[in-house]
């Protein structure tokens, strides 16, 4: 099977890491629209936009599936992107949601939703949460958390001051939904500061759940092709591709 992702930068390689673990694609079309970055603080209609013409660049290829990688449009285009695609197309959204479902039994559960202010702002996960039959929801836009990861700042004193900032009235959650594919790049340091009895939920291995029970993957793909697309500044994508992806002899970028 040969699948695209799509993502408004760096973040959707989060993605694309936990595909390649699990070895479920034949080939992978990346498109990181790193020209337009965050997409979390564009307003709805400019989302539906840009996820559209994410999907006509996929129309080059001959895909199976798409994965719509970044939360903040699946929150609000999926519909709109699903009507003029020539094939199936799946968000982390409601892969997240089913996660979260599957990893904690205790409806009662305190769950902390992290991610952009529009994705927070559209009550996605917090609609199929409720759906689910979670009652404890707190949300919190972390849109500065995209920034410093596309710096390439993991952790230290901008990252730890930037959790302050944000959690110092947060009581511990039982579980965080990492509500943005940016925020597992800084999954070390969100599991140190909430501390180990605190889950966390990251979109990558959420949609690996969701197709695995959408589709049944009768092959292993070890060395899947690969090719990665940028709207801006390709050269930066390649470089925590490279990184990111331990596949340092086999990332064409174009």
């Amino acid at each position: 099977m040969k699948v695209g992702v799509f993502d408004s930068g760096i973040g959707g390689l989060t993605v694309v890491k936990s595909l390649l673990e699990h070895q479920l694609f034949e080939e992978i079309i990346y498109y990181g629209d790193t020209a337009r970055v965050p997409y979390g603080i564009k307003d709805k209609n400019t989302i539906i936009r840009y996820g559209l013409e994410a999907v006509e660049f996929f129309k080059n290829f001959s895909l199976d599936l798409i994965i719509v990688a970044c939360n903040t449009v699946s929150a609000y285009a999926l519909n709109e992107m699903r009507e003029i695609s020539s094939c199936p197309i799946y968000g982390v959204v409601e892969a997240g949601a089913m996660a979260t479902s599957n990893a904690i039994e205790d409806k009662n559960a305190n769950i902390l939703v992290l991610g952009t202010k529009a994705t927070i702002k559209s009550k996605a996960y917090e609609l199929r949460l409720h759906s689910l039959g979670f009652k404890n929801l707190q949300t919190k836009a972390t849109g500065l958390f995209v920034p410093i990861v596309e710096e390439e700042i993991y952790d230290g004193p901008i990252l730890q001051s930037t959790f302050t900032h944000y959690f110092k009235e947060i009581s511990t959650p039982d579980a965080v939904i990492l509500g943005c594919t940016h925020f597992p790049l800084i999954s070390d340091a969100l599991q140190s500061y909430f501390g180990e009895a605190t889950k966390l939920i990251h979109s990558g291995e959420a949609i690996v759940e969701y197709l695995e029970n959408e589709f049944t993957f009768t092959h292993k793909y070890e060395n899947p092709k690969m090719k990665f697309f940028a709207s801006e500044n390709p050269d930066a994508l390649k470089a925590i591709a490279k990184k990111w992806l331990n596949q340092r002899d086999r990332i064409i970028i174009l």
